[in-house]
Order: structure tokens, then C-alpha cells, then sequence
């Protein structure tokens, strides 16, 4: 995992210690806290200290909520893999012009990797995939955003599942790997125009697959 320095309070200062708050409020809170210090620490770097003193909470009101580290940190995760999951899903959602769906598609992803709260870097860059439980819903991202493309490619081409599976896998890989090197390369490429660019090339190749309302009858 990429780090952005491991001193959390350089850029943050810590959440004021206070009243009690609703259990729901107080888990956000926590998960935002640990979200800091994951993503400018990594996993293993990271401590339960840390994160309680980012919160501005004692350790045993952080336990409370969380067994352990893997815990807190596994519920982060099921959180940044629901907004991507969910947000390529609304993009595919969002119109029913294909190449539309591909740039909205593509710009989900460099919108992701690019939000300031490093997220992204949890899911794509986790210094713990050896774990199961992570490498589980790392993995779901790719498959789930995979199946939500395969099955317009489906609809669309009439090719058969597995290679629209295929199809869709490749265009998630080249989402995220492109997205991810935009934001290292810092080589003065604007996000929007960035996203179009690799959009316009995954589309390229998708509309070389005609859809199924195009392609001649085979029995006339």
C-alpha cells in the first residue's frame, strides 16, 4: 500500500473527545477515523491506539465496537466495496446508450480512486490480501462490477455469458489499473479528460460487437 506519510496529525488534527453519541454515529465516526489512519499508516503499521487517539476515544469505547484491528478493518473494507459495487451498478443504470454506459462507467472508477479520503487504496492496494477474508472482498469488487457489465454485454451482443464475463472482467481491469496510474503518474492529465480518453478506447473495442437488434436474422 502506497503511504502518504505515517504521521496522521500532520494533515488531521485529532476529533475532540466529548459527549456520548448514538452507537450508529459513534461507529461512523470510528470508521472515519480509521479510515485516516489506515490508508496513511497500512494495515500492519496501524494500531488500535492510534486509531482511538485519531477518534478522540479511549480503547476500550473503540473495542466496544470492534473486537480487533482485522475486524475494523474488514468493515472498512465491506464499506469502500459497496460504493464502488454500487456505483458502477447506477452508472450501467444511468442510460441506455452504450457508449454513454462505458464513460460513465469509466469515470465511477477515476472518480473513486481520486476522492481525497483514499479509500481506493484499501481495496486495490491492501498490504493484507494474503488474509482470506480480505482477498474475499477484494475480489467481489472485480467479480460484482464484472457481473453487472456482463450481463448488458449479454443482453446487448447475444454473445454467450462467458465470454461476455470475459469481455466485462477486461474492461473493470482496465478501469482500475488505468485510474490507479493516472493518479501516481501526477503528469498534469485532468481527471475528466483522463477517464474520456481511456473510455473512448474501451469503447473502440466494445462497439465492435454488434448488438443483437442489429444482426441479421439467421433465418431469413
Amino acid at each position: 500500500m502506497h503511504q502518504r506519510g505515517t504521521d496522521v496529525t500532520a494533515t488531521h488534527d485529532q476529533k475532540p473527545r466529548g459527549g456520548r453519541l448514538p452507537r450508529t454515529a459513534r461507529r461512523a465516526q470510528l470508521l472515519e477515523s480509521a479510515l485516516e489512519v489506515f490508508v496513511a499508516q497500512g494495515y500492519h503499521a496501524a494500531a488500535m491506539d492510534d486509531i482511538a487517539e485519531r477518534a478522540g476515544v479511549s480503547k476500550p469505547v473503540l473495542y466496544q465496537h470492534f473486537p480487533g484491528k482485522l475486524d475494523l478493518y474488514l468493515a472498512l473494507l465491506d464499506q469502500s466495496c459497496d460504493t464502488i459495487i454500487e456505483s458502477t451498478r447506477e452508472a450501467l443504470a444511468s442510460t441506455e446508450d452504450n457508449k454513454l454506459r462505458v464513460a460513465a462507467t469509466m469515470q465511477v472508477f477515476y472518480d473513486y480512486v481520486a476522492n481525497a479520503h483514499g479509500a481506493f487504496r484499501l481495496v486495490f492496494e491492501s498490504d493484507l490480501t494474503n488474509e482470506p477474508a480480505v482477498r474475499e472482498r477484494v475480489d467481489r469488487v472485480t467479480r460484482e462490477c464484472a457481473e453487472s457489465i456482463t450481463k448488458v454485454i449479454h443482453e446487448d451482443t447475444g454473445l454467450p455469458p462467458a465470454q461476455a464475463k470475459l469481455l466485462s472482467v477486461s474492461l473493470v481491469g482496465m478501469a482500475q489499473v488505468s485510474a490507479r496510474f493516472w493518479l501516481d503518474a501526477k503528469d498534469g492529465v485532468d481527471q475528466t479528460d483522463a477517464a474520456a480518453l481511456v473510455a473512448g478506447l474501451a469503447w473502440r473495442g466494445i462497439r465492435g460487437f454488434p448488438r443483437t437488434d442489429e444482426q441479421p436474422d439467421s433465418k431469413s
